[in-house]
C-alpha cells in the first residue's frame, strides 16, 4: 500500500469513526428513555456491536485467519491486546458514570484531552515529531472543542463540579492515552476486526457483571424482556461501537497516534450537532465557530501530510485491516 493512499484511508477512517462516535451522546440519552442506561447501556452496545463484527468476520472469510492470528501471538502480544480491551471497558465505565455525576461539557472536555496526552507520550518516546503543522492543529482542535462543548452553556447543566466525576472524567482520558499507545504496534498482527470484536467481548462481559452487582438488573433485563430499543442499542452497537471501534484502530495503525487523536476531535463536533438536531438542543454561533476550527485543523494536518510521511511512521503504513 502507498504512503499517500494509506494516508488517505487512516484519515477517512478517523473521520468516519468520530462521526459515528459523536452519534452515542444522543442515543445514550434515546437508551435512558427506554429504560436501558448507564452501565447496562455500555453493556447491551457492546452486545450488538459484538454480534456484527462476528457476522461481519464471519463474511470476509476471516475467521479462521483471525483465530490463527491470536494463537500465534507471543503471550506479550496478547497480554496488550487483553490490556486493551480492558482500558476501552473501563474508559468507557468512568465516562458514563462521569456523566451522571458532572456536567457533560465539563467530562467531554477532560476526556478530549486525550489528543494533547497521546501527541506528549510520542514525543517523549520518540515515535513521532511535532512539526509546526501538528502543533497549529492541535491547538485549533482543542479551541474549537472548546468552544463548541462550552459555547452553548454547557457548563451549567447537570449540576456542581462534582469531584468523583472530574476525576472519572481524567482517567477516561488516561485509559485512551494508553490504549492508543499500545494499539499502534502491540497487537499489530491482529486484524482490527478480530481486535475490535476481541475488545467488545471484553466490555459486553464485564459491563454485564458490573450492572448485575450495582444493582441495575432491571436495565439489562430491558432488551431481553422488550424489542422496542433494540433499534437503538443496534445503531449505538454497530454504527457507534463495532464500526467505529474498527475504523479508530485502522486509523491508529496507519496515522499514529498524534494524527489520529487531533482528527478525533471532530466527534464531539458531530455530537453537539446532533443533540441540536435530534434533542432540540441550542446550537449557538460560537459552538458553529467552534466546528469550523476542528474542521480546520483537520485540513491542516492533511496539508501537513502532503510533505511525507515522517521515518518515524513509516512502520505504521501497511497494518493488517
Amino acid at each position: 500500500m502507498t504512503e499517500g493512499r494509506s494516508r488517505l484511508i487512516g484519515t477517512l477512517s478517523a473521520i468516519t469513526g468520530a462521526s459515528l462516535f459523536g452519534m452515542l451522546g444522543p442515543l445514550s440519552r434515546f437508551g435512558a428513555e427506554a429504560g436501558v442506561g448507564g452501565v447496562a447501556f455500555t453493556a447491551w452496545r457492546a452486545v450488538f456491536g459484538a454480534t456484527f463484527l462476528v457476522l461481519f468476520i464471519a463474511a470476509r472469510g476471516q475467521a479462521g485467519p483471525s483465530i490463527a492470528a491470536i494463537r500465534g501471538m507471543r503471550r506479550r502480544g496478547k497480554g496488550l491486546l487483553l490490556l486493551a480491551a480492558t482500558l476501552n471497558f473501563s474508559l468507557n465505565t468512568a465516562i458514563f458514570t462521569a456523566f451522571g455525576r458532572a456536567p457533560i461539557a465539563l467530562v467531554l472536555m477532560l476526556f478530549y484531552l486525550f489528543p494533547a496526552g497521546v501527541t506528549v507520550v510520542d514525543l517523549v518516546l520518540g515515535r513521532e515529531r511535532l512539526t509546526p503543522l501538528r502543533l497549529l492543529a492541535l491547538v485549533l482542535s482543542l479551541g474549537g472543542v472548546a468552544l463548541v462543548l462550552f459555547g452553548g452553556g454547557g457548563m451549567d447543566a447537570g449540576g456542581g463540579l462534582d469531584p468523583l466525576g472530574i476525576l472519572l472524567g481524567l482517567l477516561a482520558a488516561a485509559c485512551q492515552v494508553v490504549f492508543v499507545d499500545i494499539s499502534r504496534h502491540g497487537y499489530s498482527e491482529v486484524p482490527a476486526p478480530a481486535a475490535t470484536l476481541t475488545s467488545l467481548l471484553v466490555s459486553a462481559t464485564g459491563a454485564s457483571i458490573l450492572a448485575f452487582a450495582l444493582g441495575f438488573g432491571a436495565d439489562m433485563a430491558v432488551p431481553a424482556t422488550s424489542t422496542d430499543s433494540w433499534p437503538i442499542l443496534a445503531v449505538a452497537g454497530i454504527a457507534a461501537a463495532g464500526i467505529s471501534s474498527m475504523l479508530f484502530l485502522t486509523s491508529i495503525r496507519m496515522l499514529g497516534g498524534t494524527r489520529t487523536g487531533i482528527l478525533m476531535l471532530l466527534e464531539p463536533v458531530v455530537g453537539v450537532v446532533l443533540a441540536a438536531l435530534w434533542l432540540g438542543e441550542a446550537f449557538t454561533p460560537l459552538q458553529a465557530l467552534g466546528g469550523i476550527l476542528v474542521l480546520t485543523a483537520a485540513v491542516v494536518l492533511q496539508l501537513g501530510a502532503d510533505a511525507g510521511m515522517d521515518p518515524l511512521e513509516q512502520t505504521a503504513a501497511a497494518p493488517s485491516i
